[in-house]
């Protein structure tokens, strides 16, 4: 046929199919590249959790069978709480019933705290409904009291993490919303946020008992959720009173780099309290190191506050136990003052809280003070500066030691332990730790309970996710299985165990928020493959919502040394 064609026809035919092959390669191009085009603030994430068909030794790979057992888990409680308690803020699994914060109703805190963990688990209708009732039934305008600090964790970080995960503008629209009604809690003189907010009204609410007192945690651990938030929309008034609050920390002088627990919100300056890694103080360190790496290293303020930071926690704080040589992370108590400075005692107590503290070590070690670009998994010392040997060092025990708290009737940790600070002869018992006001088979007091809590389970996806040390997958799903046989419920979800000591447990009749948002997730992350958020390219605020690193639009007021 081609023969038969005329001379010019041949060029005709000749030209179109070049053209043709140019148009097929140009749209092959387009299509390459635009696969691989990703915003800095809205990377298309894909999530493939079950995918172990990867290169062992560039990626870790997943457990399936593990991971889908911790996904059954998540089913089982949030299907009890969808059936008995539905838009309730929380949920009490014995009694089948919900509460709200407030009278008015609730604000999503279940809902909106565990809807992304149903995402990355890949739970479509259970996601689907929980959108559906986020897009029908959610509202702000609420009266009541609620906590400026829970509300930013758990509601606006769990709806800016929703949206970066789907860029569904449905959870960018409630959060702006949300947002807008915390704001003024930051009107104050000082600029700290008062500690409660009335959404409904858009007023601060200070503390009823004492009105001029903040905690430090709650003052400090705003900042990733408002900062992403500003940088989606670029509204700096969400960065700047977040920022603020940091600066006005810094100039308040923290005695060796190290804060009280309790702040005056009026002027800024820190009260008599405690020095502690536990409640009221923990996320405050965190967030430093966070701060660091969310917007790509590119502020060294949080940098130097960090590093400053974990020194005093090594000179002030890190303790060795008498029998077994445990680190842990000691308080200091105000004694009284002395020539004009406050004289300080040390307590050697740890709360469960503080064990998020190994794996901040060992993410800050390899991030803040690693000396080359990138550092081998698990990272080799040479490629640490002195003070990430430290650090990495410190994080390691330290995680051991939280183990080392399982070690109880239940294999669950108590919330509170109290370190021996000398050798234990009375009972021979070469146990460096014990439980104050409790002994093993009863009575219990408070500090005994365990509250479905996340911290050592988040340390061990770092520690895994850093090492590939197949130890710190043991010891998650041992956890794991310690919650599963005594937290458990036969009716359906989980609930608080009052004594880690004592078997047969007795529950309280409270599934916390935390445990679908951060404790389920943090053990299924574990077992999966490390191409799931991964470390290099997200932060997780204090509720384990996942944010993304991203190079600031916006330039910090804030100094940047």
């Amino acid at each position: 046929m081609y023969r038969r064609l005329s001379r010019y026809s041949r060029l005709l035919l000749l030209a179109l199919l070049t053209l043709c092959f140019c148009a097929y390669l140009y749209l092959v191009s387009v299509s390459g590249s635009s696969k691989q085009a990703k915003s800095p603030v809205k990377p298309a994430t894909k999530l493939d959790p079950n995918d172990a068909n990867i290169s062992v030794g560039l990626l870790l790979p997943a457990d399936l069978s593990r991971q889908s057992a911790i996904t059954q888990a998540f089913k089982n409680a949030w299907r009890a709480y969808e059936q008995d308690a539905m838009g309730s803020d929380e949920y009490h699994p014995i009694s089948h019933k919900g509460s709200n914060i407030s009278l008015s109703g609730g604000i999503g805190y279940t809902v909106v705290d565990a809807i992304d963990t149903m995402y990355i688990m890949g739970l479509s209708s259970d996601y689907a409904r929980a959108r559906l009732w986020i897009n029908k039934q959610l509202t702000f305008d609420r009266e009541g009291t609620f906590s400026t600090f829970e509300t930013t964790i758990r509601v606006l970080g769990g709806l800016l993490s929703t949206y970066h995960l789907t860029m569904d503008d449905l959870y960018l629209e409630r959060a702006i919303d949300l947002a807008d009604r915390i704001l003024p809690a930051f009107d104050t003189h000082s600029g700290l946020p008062l500690p409660s907010i009335n959404l409904a009204k858009k007023i601060g609410v200070p503390d009823e008992h004492s009105p001029r007192t903040i905690s430090t945690a709650e003052a400090s651990t705003l900042q990733l959720e408002f900062r992403y938030l500003a940088e989606l929309t670029g509204n700096e008034k969400y960065w700047r009173k977040a920022e603020n609050a940091m600066s006005v920390i810094e100039k308040a002088n923290p005695p060796y780099n190290l804060v009280p627990i309790h702040m005056n919100v009026h002027d800024g300056t820190f009260m008599s309290s405690d020095i502690r890694l536990g409640s009221r103080g923990d996320s405050y360190y965190e967030y430093l190191l966070k701060q660091f790496l969310q917007t790509a290293r590119t502020e060294p303020i949080y940098k130097k506050l960090y590093e400053g930071a974990m020194q005093g926690v090594h000179d002030r704080l890190v303790q060795k136990s008498p029998t077994k040589g445990a680190t842990y992370i000691s308080e200091l108590l105000p004694q009284g003052s002395h020539n004009g400075e406050i004289t300080w005692g040390r307590q050697a107590r740890q709360d469960h809280l503080v064990c998020f503290l190994a794996g901040s070590l060992m993410l800050g070690a390899t991030t803040t003070s690693s000396i080359r670009n990138s550092v081998s998994i698990p990272p080799r010392m040479d490629e640490l500066s002195p003070k990430g040997q430290r650090d990495w060092k410190t994080g390691l025990e330290l995680l051991e030691t939280c183990m080392y708290t399982h070690e109880t009737s239940t294999g669950l940790s108590p919330e509170i332990v109290q370190f021996n600070t000398l050798p234990n002869t009375s009972t021979g018992s070469d146990k460096d730790w014990y439980i104050k006001n409790s002994r093993k088979g009863g009575p219990s007091g408070y500090d005994a309970r365990y509250m479905l809590r996340p911290e050592t389970v988040e340390s061990l996806f770092i520690a895994w996710r850093l090492t590939g040390d197949v130890r710190y997958r043991d010891y998650s799903w041992a956890i794991f299985s310690s919650i599963e046989k005594y937290c458990r419920l036969p009716g359906g979800g989980y609930a608080t165990i009052l004594d880690v000591d004592t078997v047969p447990v007795s529950h309280d009749d409270k599934q916390e928020t935390f445990f679908l948002s951060e404790t389920l997730k943090y053990l299924y992350l574990t077992f999966a493959n490390s191409s799931v958020l991964p470390l290099d390219k997200y932060v997780f605020n204090t509720e384990a919502h996942p944010l993304p690193i991203f190079n600031p639009s916006i330039t910090p007021a804030y100094p940047s040394s």
